[in-house]
């Protein structure tokens, strides 16, 4: 690097702007630099060694340093650098990405759009549900229903169907007719309660719902299979199953949104039937390049298509980018990747089954009062007192804590107020999970010596 660790971070400060950042706290003690990436490590500019535990952002399922994805974009934007998709054109990459990844979606689906990323995606489904009421002369049938403390894009629709309350708190009011629902978290919701009846109950409340607004009125409903930025919620087995049922009883559409869960990261290519759903629409970006280029979209199921495509006529939408022939070049070689190294099985039967185990483990910490994963993800509970369950006081940002300590020993693992969460690259074997657990433990014990040396864990201290 030929500029210094501090003159990139004042460069950084003077000039860009970062998502989901506080731009006065960053100045002041300068972002992370990261140069290089290798395997499931990432090094920053003080030549640090760092475990990405996250994947980057959910998305470096191969892992960093994959020659085989520098040279599919090099092969492609030698012959055809970008062309556009709108004009009744199209190119071989995206001709060809699309029937794979219909392929891998299952007899259900017939149809791809393409777009730049999950938000992007997300906006095209309302789009899409939207018109394909209208089509079949319900325009009245336009009422989506989300969950709170789901993600699903930052854009003004994307973030209008997350159930974010910081993101709703800012730039409002955002798109009419979207309706949310509370998330089934057993742990938090309903600890007490059996885990498959509270699932059970908690699929009900979209039939709540659907009634509250008018069947008459509701479109569809989105979720995630494993909510992923709201803190690796993993819903009841009963959960999906029921809310099937629901949309089946009241004929509304089903959109589940994996952009995190899909291409192998649960153990199956996309995970809602192997949840026991059957979606309309499955939204997609993140691991289908493994992040190595943007790329996201919407796999279409039959139902959809046959009126939106068969009925419908010019479906008003689109990107400059859609189906970029670079990204889709990248996107057949990340495919063929995990397909040869066999991926989705491994994460499924082995890697899967071997970090739920170690992961486990760490229930014994002090700290933790419950940790649980679904494949490659995991999340797991800070708590003050976990035999009595009491939390932490939330303005003492513990989970920041434990963050900041993450960083400081060689780790990047993510927190969700006081929830640590894990998405580690599909590629980890059992070697790189037992040292991704090793420095998890490093971090949850240098946070417990940091917060009892502040009295936190004093029986009678609070936040004041």
């Amino acid at each position: 690097m030929s500029l210094t660790t501090r003159e990139v971070q004042a460069l950084d400060s003077a000039h860009y702007m970062h998502p989901f950042t506080d731009h006065q706290s960053l100045a002041g003690k300068g972002a992370r630099v990261i140069t290089r990436g290798k395997g499931v490590y990432v090094w920053d500019s003080e030549d640090n060694e760092i475990f990405d535990g996250m994947s980057g952002l959910w998305c470096v399922n191969v892992g960093y340093g994959r020659q085989e994805l520098v040279e599919a974009a090099a092969r492609q934007m030698e012959v055809l650098p970008y062309y556009n998709s709108f004009f009744q054109t199209t190119n071989l990459p995206a001709a060809q990405l699309a029937e794979r990844i219909v392929g891998l979606a299952g007899a259900r689906f017939s149809h791809v759009f393409f777009s730049s990323s999950g938000s992007e995606s997300n906006d095209t489904n309302v789009r899409l549900v939207r018109h394909y009421w209208a089509t079949l002369g319900q325009p009245e049938r336009n009422v989506i229903i989300s969950r709170k403390n789901a993600y699903h894009g930052s854009t003004v629709c994307g973030a209008a169907l997350g159930g974010m309350s910081g993101m709703h708190a800012q730039g409002g009011p955002m798109v009419p007719g979207i309706e949310h629902i509370q998330q089934p978290y057993h742990f938090e919701l309903a600890p007490d309660m059996d885990r498959d009846a509270f699932g059970i109950e908690a699929a009900g409340w979209l039939e709540q719902k659907i009634l509250a607004v008018g069947p008459e009125k509701v479109a569809a409903f989105i979720g995630e299979p494993v909510q992923g930025a709201g803190g690796v919620i993993i819903p009841p087995k009963t959960y999906w199953p029921e809310i099937q049922r629901i949309c089946d009883k009241y004929g509304i559409l089903l959109i589940c949104d994996e952009v995190i869960c899909g291409f192998g990261r649960l153990g199956a290519w996309f995970s809602a039937e192997m949840m026991g759903a059957k979606p309309d629409l499955i939204t997609f970006a993140k691991g289908v390049t493994s992040g190595y280029i943007p790329l996201g979209g919407v796999v279409v199921g039959k139902r959809v298509a046959d009126v939106v495509i068969g009925q419908g006529g010019e479906f008003n939408h689109g990107y400059t980018y859609s189906g970029h022939p670079v990204a889709c070049a990248v996107a057949l070689a990340n495919l063929d990747i995990i397909e040869r190294e066999g991926l989705v099985d491994r994460v499924r039967e082995e890697t899967g089954p071997y970090l739920a185990e170690q992961f486990a483990a760490l229930s014994e910490h002090p700290l933790v009062a419950g940790a649980e994963t679904f494949g490659m993800v995991g999340g797991l509970v800070l708590m003050k007192d976990k035999a009595s369950r009491t939390p932490f006081d939330s303005s003492l940002e513990v989970g920041m804590i434990c963050r900041d300590h993450c960083f400081a020993n060689g780790l990047v693992m993510r927190a969700v107020g006081d929830r640590m969460i894990i998405a580690p690259p599909l590629v980890c074997t059992k070697s790189d999970i037992d040292e991704l657990i090793k420095r998890v433990r490093i971090c949850l014990d240098a946070t417990l010596k940091d917060i009892q040396s502040r009295g936190w864990m004093d029986a009678g201290h609070s936040a004041g």
